[in-house]
């Protein structure tokens, strides 16, 4: 008796464990494909790049005298 009990709970482990496992092929192929449409539609519909701007040195010096302030406020705090 506890002979079949084991089997029955083999069977039920292996049946699990396909369901999983085919659950996971579909869900990766599903991804694979999902991926080949999304890089289709990049080429029919590009988006536009927008071009970002350097700080100019002008900008870069006033953000030294801002930590200049600050690292003499902390000085002089302590």
């Amino acid at each position: 008796m506890t002979e079949n009990y084991l089997l029955m709970g083999l069977e039920l482990m292996l049946l699990g464990m396909g369901f999983v496992i085919s659950f996971l092929c579909v869900l990766v192929a599903a991804m694979f494909g999902m991926s080949a449409v999304v890089k289709y539609l990049n080429k029919l519909f590009p988006e536009k790049v927008e071009v970002v701007e350097k700080k100019s040195a002008k900008s870069q010096a006033g953000d030294d005298a801002v930590i200049a302030a600050v690292v003499a406020a902390v000085l002089a705090r302590k």
